[in-house]
């Protein structure tokens, strides 16, 4: 058993400082690493030494392993938190820290080799019994064969990377006669993405549910589920909002399903925090996606419903210590909802609309929870991913969370930049989503960026009529045009009165 007590966290933003905060309050130092885009950010200023890994780019500096070990070797880092994205699944990263006698806060390589890959996962979980979507579970090498299969099994089938993420290399397949011309777009845009351009066939499930549950296993052979998170609001196969509970699980299902993810982390050996991700159809059937070995961005509803700090559990893992629970002290108290407030303009297809952070004022209050890695006037890098910070807000029921995350969203405030506040407001008040009756298609579905274009412009109005009402003496036309136009509310009521 070895006590770590200098840790370096090979990430940035929001998850560096949100790993570096629990490290403290377990009295362990911190080493940051930084690009040169990251040298003023609040994660850097945070931890007890920093150091510079190269330009912006992150090839150049966050997935430079070489380098990250050399300060761990230069500072005497006992263990390195690689976080999400970058180097937290990559295998040879994984050996390189063990071979150094530096701990990962994360699963071993081998682990990681048998659950990145979704044909060497599918072969991995196979004789457990675990319920998998009809399809084939190695990669397609002969094109008439495949065929014959996707016949068999009823169009439209799915064509997927097997080292695919994020929805890239992936094809829906309407009929045989575009079978081969989608398989070669989804081998060449695997290939591109990924490296790999080796793909697998499943059958296509048309309304989809995306449910995960999270995993927990130590080095002792100990391994729990803390329940689910239903991950359905998605844009291009990427999650914009989470919610834990799911509030179309049975409490048969439920344990199925979290039995199916403890059964999935121990055919691999796994040790530390991981997610094994589910498909659940109309019917409550569910099907085995993959598994995530690392922390989810959408950690935190699972820690606000079960009081479990994931991040320090991981570390006590890393350390040697048993699990400091077991299934039967779980349980679920209340709902937690996130949404990730994306730099992204979800009137034009979510594309990045990054700039300066002009205003940047967090909501407070009783069940509000916001990890971000950004202070006002700082500037969104170009060179990473969009989000720029995580809204969580926890109630008792999940009627009374909804209402909270739109009074959080009403009280936040971020100026400079198109942002996914408001998207997340619509959808909070959809009644498909009050419902729970929704799938990965949601946004698809039901989404049209007039929705909220209608919005801003009242809100330009407003503010406009805002302006003029505190500089009457050079705004007496805006005062009269705007008040003439826009409709009368209880605020200007009162302020006119």
């Amino acid at each position: 058993m070895k006590q770590i007590r200098k840790l370096l966290v090979a990430n940035r933003g929001e998850i560096a400082l949100r790993v570096m905060r629990t490290a403290r309050e377990m009295g362990i130092q911190t080493v940051a690493v930084y690009s040169e885009a990251d040298r003023l950010s609040p994660h850097v200023l945070f931890a007890d030494e920093a150091v510079l890994l190269g330009p912006p780019p992150s090839n150049q500096s966050y997935l430079l392993a070489d380098k990250i070990i050399a300060a761990c070797k230069r500072l005497n880092v006992d263990a390195v938190h690689p976080g999400y994205g970058f180097l937290s699944e990559n295998a040879t990263f994984a050996r390189a820290l063990e071979k150094e006698g530096i701990l990962l806060i994360g699963p071993t390589g081998d682990s990681m080799d048998k659950m990145g890959n979704k044909l060497a996962a599918k072969q991995t979980v196979l004789p457990f019994g675990i319920p998998m979507v009809p399809g084939l579970e190695t990669a397609i090498t002969d094109i008439e064969f495949a065929k014959k299969r996707a016949l068999e099994i009823g169009f439209p089938v799915l064509i997927k990377a097997a080292a695919g993420g994020g929805g890239k290399g992936m094809r829906v397949v309407e009929n045989p006669e575009e079978f081969e011309s989608q398989m070669q777009l989804a081998v060449s845009e695997a290939t591109n993405s990924f490296g790999d351009g080796a793909v697998f066939l499943e059958k296509y499930i048309g309304s989809p549910r995306h449910i995960e549950i999270q995993v927990m296993a130590d080095k002792h052979g100990n391994a729990v589920h803390l329940f689910e998170r239903n991950c359905s609001i998605q844009r291009r196969h990427q999650k914009l909002v989470e919610e834990a509970p799911s509030n179309i699980l049975t409490p048969e299902v439920r344990e199925a399903m979290g039995q199916a993810a403890v059964m999935v982390a121990k055919a691999c050996n796994y040790h530390g925090a991981g997610t094994v991700e589910f498909l659940v159809d109309e019917d409550l059937n569910f099907y085995f996606l993959e598994m995530n070995t690392r922390l989810q961005v959408e950690h935190p509803v699972t820690e606000q419903i079960t009081g479990i700090d994931l991040v320090k559990e991981q570390i006590r893992v890393a350390e040697g210590h048993p699990l400091s629970f077991t299934q039967d002290d779980l349980k679920i108290h209340g709902h937690s909802i996130e949404l990730r407030v994306c730099a992204e303009d979800p009137t034009n297809n979510f594309l990045p609309d990054l700039g300066k952070l002009e205003t940047y004022i967090r909501p407070q209050g009783l069940g509000i929870r916001v990890d971000d890695g950004f202070e006002q006037g700082m500037t969104i890098p170009v060179n990473y991913d969009s989000m720029i910070a995580k809204l969580i807000v926890t109630g008792r029921t999940r009627e009374e969370a909804i209402q909270r995350m739109i009074r959080a969203i009403e009280d936040y405030r971020i100026t400079g930049f198109a942002n996914t506040l408001q998207f997340g407001k619509w959808v909070m008040q959809h009644p498909m989503f009050h419902s729970g009756d929704f799938d990965t298609k949601f946004i698809d579905q039901h989404f049209k960026p007039e929705y909220l274009e209608e919005k801003r412009s009242h809100e330009a109005e407003a503010a406009a009529f805002l302006g003029a009402l505190l500089h009457p003496e050079t705004n007496t036309a805006v005062v009269e045009q705007v008040a003439d136009s826009a409709p009368v509310s209880m605020w200007k009521t009162r302020r006119l009165g």
